[in-house]
């Protein structure tokens, strides 16, 4: 059985991190600007219905407009699910950098960090499971500045622990 070195995936998060802040902080530093006119809001709302269950979740999120083509912001996450008498909450947050390198396109990197909550009803007994679930998204889409539509992939992606069906996912941000 191979262990995942935590300490290296830390590592990793913080170095990423850190670069994509560098990289989007020196493309235009505050000199004078208004702070607020550059930040613009948005996020996500879903909603699901299945003969027995039911999901959903909101992703509240801010990102700060560097300039034309660098953007940086921070998003919440709140999921619920039922499904018979199984249920999962999944809360937390996550650190977004978009770059724009054509008008049209985006290319987006997403650290998400979910602390998930899993109680499973299997003959009769209650199975709990809680434990915290990193991803790490790296996206492409169409935009025209406020909506973009794509497609992203979990780099970090767990079958077991992660409450998403695969790694690749389809994404709609809109932000005003």
């Amino acid at each position: 059985m191979i262990k995942k070195c935590t300490l290296c995936n830390k590592s990793a998060f913080t170095v990423l991190f850190l670069f994509l802040f560098t990289i989007c902080w020196g493309q235009n530093p505050l000199q004078g600007n208004d702070f607020w006119s550059k930040v613009r809001f948005g996020g996500g709302i879903g909603l699901g219905f299945t003969n027995g269950g039911f999901n959903g979740s909101i992703s509240p999120s801010a990102i700060y407009q560097l300039n034309d083509q660098f953007a940086a912001g921070a998003s919440l996450s709140f999921t619920y699910a039922k499904y018979n008498d199984s249920k999962l909450v999944a809360y937390g947050g996550s650190i977004l950098s978009l770059y724009n390198p054509l008008q049209f396109l985006q290319l987006s990197a997403e650290l998400e960090q979910l602390r998930i909550n899993r109680t499973l009803v299997l003959n009769g007994a209650d199975l709990e499971n809680n434990y915290w679930s990193p991803a790490l998204f790296l996206g492409i889409g169409y935009t025209d500045r406020n909506f973009t539509l794509g497609i992203r992939y979990d780099i970090l992606y767990d079958d077991a622990k992660s409450i998403y069906a695969n790694a690749w996912m389809p994404f709609v941000r809109v932000y005003f």
